[in-house]
């Protein structure tokens, strides 16, 4: 006897992701399984006077979206805090930053975040004397759209103890002036964190990233802050079709939240955590830490299976670490957060674990660097199915890039960072990086072609959210110069890696990332078919529907 469907959506463009049958006009939904998929007849025949009939109305239905990097904390406090996206002179910032700070005066700090590094000018980079002119009498932090660069006002920078400069560490730096004191500019998380820890979260949402390690007091009213955060940045995941989220920062504290979000209303979104090893922790925290919380939190809706690395910064603050020096700046490479040495031990051990490897890695020269680490994991643990990754890498040297492939090294990108995509200026990135480096520079196409596995994601709140939004980026970028390759990949491509690669780099695809019988019921409806409208409207679809594990999580009234 057939079972009875709990939800039918019938009349619409659905598209599978599966080979075997990859295009329907219907889906049929048990529990949080799917049950059939189909033609409208046969789905609405399993039907019964209590299911859920959902009419499509012509649009795409897909599995919910699965965004490969992103940060739920951080990007679930920006939500609330003043953005400068798209903002641009000294005029409109003071006049963005007078009016948050009007309407916010209870705010210890005041954050600002996506300030490009040319909000000012092509030539000038924010000081704290510009921050000064706009707001001198209470604490002002802004950020760049990586998250790698903020800037201070003077005020911020003497509370937080830094206006006379500090030691950092590697990698980091409080850029100091011909005066002696803080220009107002703090390059990594070492340095922005002395002032981030003064706002009203105290800082909490970066420790993940920064430290790896856990807030020292958190009192009754401020965790259940933090859950009231977290439970509506999850909320907007889920407005925006996505049903999965592979995050990449990670600490005990956010993992006992969300277990507690979904024991107390369930999660509405899936959700896989990193251990985060920073370069001062020792190997042993990788079984202590990293294995016992697997072991702890191992369902589908809360996983923690993975670690997590900087390698370096980021091109625009000259923390990125290439092979030849940096175009504008001879003699410079960056400096790389791990040895080579250190890492490859941290890859080998994480492998013999069991846990998969994501990396930042933005130039050549870190990305050949765990390229190296993940072949001398292969090495020492023998071929094994490890499904490493390395996030970003946003330049590929030629000689590295077949290596992807015999390394199975997965490529994880976001196609709203190459600059010019997503409001992205183009400087001073092309300068910094240099003309020979542009035609390797966010290769997708290149990797792909070579037999690299991809995946995407847009690194949020580094870049907007919505999926729509970067798969539009995918399909529209426009080569930096006639004679630049063009890197776009096809739609079947580019959903693929939003979808079922995505559930393949979490060790899933037997149970997610396709709209297949006896799969997971994570689906989104879009208001009209994406294959059907032009790439350059792909962005103006919008999300009419998504459920996960079976429970309508988002609906569009």
């Amino acid at each position: 006897m057939t079972a009875t469907a709990d939800i039918i959506i019938f009349n619409g463009r659905v598209r599978t992701m599966d080979d075997s049958q990859p295009f329907a006009e219907a889906v049929a939904l048990a529990g949080n399984r799917i049950l059939a998929v189909g033609s409208d007849t046969e789905i609405g025949a399993m039907g019964g006077p209590s299911t859920q009939r959902i009419d499509a109305k012509g649009g795409t239905v897909m599995p919910g979206f699965n965004e490969a990097h992103m940060h739920i904390f951080g990007g679930s406090v920006s939500l609330g805090e003043l953005s400068l996206f798209g903002v641009k002179g000294f005029d409109a910032l003071s006049a963005a930053v007078t009016a948050y700070a009007e309407e916010n005066p209870e705010l210890p700090v005041l954050v600002a975040q996506a300030a490009d590094y040319t909000i000012l000018s092509e030539h000038e980079r924010v000081t704290r004397h510009h921050l000064d002119r706009i707001l001198s009498d209470r604490p002002l932090l802004i950020f760049a759209p990586d998250h790698h660069t903020a800037w201070a006002n003077t005020i911020a920078l003497d509370m937080a103890g830094i206006l006379h400069g500090r030691d950092v560490g590697v990698g980091n730096e409080i850029v100091m002036g011909p005066d002696g004191l803080a220009i107002g500019e703090l390059r990594e998380s070492n340095a922005i964190r002395p002032v981030s820890s003064l706002s009203v979260t105290g800082g909490r949402e970066g420790l993940g990233v920064g430290t790896g390690g856990e807030p020292d007091e958190v009192t009754a009213a401020e965790r259940a802050r933090d859950i009231a955060i977290l439970k509506n940045g999850l909320a907007y995941c889920a407005s925006h079709g996505i049903t999965s989220f592979q995050n990449m920062d990670g600490n005990l504290y956010q993992l006992e939240i969300l277990q507690e979000i979904e024991e107390t209303e369930g999660l509405p979104v899936r959700v896989r955590m990193p251990f985060h090893m920073k370069n001062f922790m020792p190997l042993s925290d990788l079984t202590d830490k990293a294995a016992a919380w697997r072991a702890r939190f191992d369902t589908d809706k809360l996983r923690c299976n993975f670690v997590k690395l900087f390698m370096d910064g980021v091109t625009e603050g000259e923390t990125a670490v290439f092979v030849d020096d940096y175009a504008h700046k001879p003699g410079w490479r960056g400096e790389p957060l791990f040895s080579g040495e250190h890492f490859n031990k941290v890859a080998v051990e994480s492998n013999r674990l069991g846990l998969p490897v994501a990396v930042h890695a933005i130039g050549d020269g870190a990305v050949r660097m765990v390229l190296d680490g993940y072949q001398a994991s292969i090495e020492a643990n023998g071929p094994r199915d490890n499904r490493n990754r390395i996030e970003h890498l946003e330049v590929v040297h030629p000689d590295d890039i077949k290596r992807f492939a015999t390394t199975g090294t997965i490529a994880s990108m976001q196609p709203t960072h190459p600059p010019g995509s997503a409001g992205l200026p183009l400087e001073p990135y092309l300068t910094y990086i240099g003309r020979e480096r542009w035609p390797y520079a966010f290769a997708w196409k290149t990797l792909v072609d070579a037999g690299a596995k991809i995946v995407f994601a847009t690194d949020w709140p580094v870049s907007p959210l919505p999926p729509l939004s970067c798969i539009y980026d995918a399909m529209t970028r426009k080569p930096w110069a006639d004679d630049m390759p063009d890197h776009r990949l096809s739609l079947d491509e580019t959903l693929a890696a939003y979808t079922k690669t995505g559930a393949w780099v979490e060790f899933m695809e037997d149970r997610k990332g396709m709209l297949k019988p006896g799969y997971l019921a994570d689906v989104v409806i879009l208001s009209g078919d994406i294959a059907a409208v032009a790439s350059k409207e792909i962005a103006n679809l919008n999300v009419v529907l998504t459920i996960c594990d079976g429970r309508i999580t988002h609906e569009t009234q």
